[in-house]
């Protein structure tokens, strides 16, 4: 009888000869772990440059969660030498594209720009063909709705609009914002999709004076699609985050996918030094 491992094996195959699946080929040799440990490319430096899954793999991370559009508002990935690149890069140094992530919406709002529709309808088609789970949408800076009722109404319009794409491509919209765990919800409820969920910064929470613990039991395994593991001007297990508690919540969420670090990187430390340390310390935490 085939082995699991040469039947996933066998399927990538056949993805990749119709073009697709080739990010994922460098997972199959962990298919089964519970855990992956992934950093923003934003974060180490490297946003939207395929350098970010070289840099990736020095510092001992199973992926990158990319940015799909740049800061000249292109929608980088759909260019065929820019994909051909990241696959390569994936493939050479066995590290993985582990989520897609639209930041430039922080100055380009999905609550009134209407570019911004496009992008995560295109996100939609990247994050199938590369075999990604989620899509973060950000909602900071010029796009924040913490208290924009006019601004959410129309995410709500939009994200209705679009979540039937999102269903059928089997790709979820996670939402990171600064609103509370009821106040995603109450989004949530609106657009009544099970591919629009939150996605969830420890860090962005406790900033904001919300119970953490409380809110990821409250959300969910249903409404988390993914976790950003942050601390703000420290090492992760260093800072204001009680992450030992979070690990214990995973397990009680039954969460198991991407574990993507964000920031931790405190004065005095270079990117690379600080993100050694915060990788070593999530491995150990996660296992």
């Amino acid at each position: 009888m085939p082995t699991r491992r040469r039947m996933l094996k066998t399927a990538a195959a056949g993805l990749l000869s119709l073009g697709m699946g080739s990010y994922l080929e460098p997972l199959l040799m962990g298919e089964n772990r519970r855990f992956r440990i992934g950093a923003c490319d934003w974060s180490i430096g490297k946003m939207a440059d395929p350098s970010a899954l070289e840099f990736a793999a020095r510092l001992g991370l199973d992926g990158v969660q990319v940015s799909v559009v740049n800061n000249q508002d292109q929608v980088h990935l759909h260019d065929v030498s820019i994909g051909k690149n990241y696959r390569q890069t994936a493939r050479k140094n066995h590290t993985a594209i582990g989520g897609l992530a639209i930041g430039r919406m922080n100055e380009v709002p999905y609550k009134s720009d209407p570019r911004t529709e496009e992008w995560v309808s295109s996100s939609i088609d990247l994050a199938q063909k590369l075999g990604v789970k989620a899509v973060l949408l950000a909602f900071f800076g010029k796009g924040d709705l913490k208290g924009d009722k006019t601004g959410t109404q129309e995410v709500i319009r939009r994200l209705k609009k679009i979540a039937p794409k999102a269903e059928k491509a089997g790709v979820i919209l996670g939402i990171e914002s600064w609103l509370s765990a009821k106040e995603h919800i109450e989004i949530i409820d609106a657009v009544e999709s099970p591919n629009v969920q939150v996605y969830y910064d420890v860090a962005n929470s406790e900033k904001m004076g919300y119970d953490i613990y409380e809110e990821i039991l409250w959300l969910g395994k249903s409404k988390i699609c993914e976790f950003h593991f942050k601390e703000n001007d420290f090492l992760l297990g260093t800072g204001r985050v009680d992450f030992q508690k979070i690990r214990t919540l995973l397990d009680e969420i039954d969460y198991s996918g991407w574990v993507v670090i964000e920031g931790a990187t405190p004065k005095g430390l270079s990117i690379e030094e600080a993100y050694l340390k915060n990788v070593a310390f999530v491995k150990e935490l996660v296992g």
